[in-house]
């Protein structure tokens, strides 16, 4: 599968209430993804408005502590 583009997640915004990061998708919407998928593993953010999807770049362990 190929992506529309790789991201670090230091480059994405962290949304605290909704425990998800997102990051803005070229087509008006935004590619999202839950810290749990992270925590899983997860590293393919989508986008629910278009089919393009980021790969995301981070270590599990950078990741925000469970509050």
């Amino acid at each position: 599968m190929s992506h529309y583009d790789e991201i670090e997640i230091e480059d994405m915004t962290f949304d605290k209430t909704l425990q998800i990061y997102h990051y803005p998708c070229p087509c008006g919407d935004r590619f999202e993804i839950g810290i749990a998928d992270l925590r899983d593993g997860e590293e393919v953010a989508v986008c629910p408005s278009c089919s393009l999807t980021i790969k995301i770049i981070y270590e599990v362990d950078e990741l925000p502590k469970d509050e």
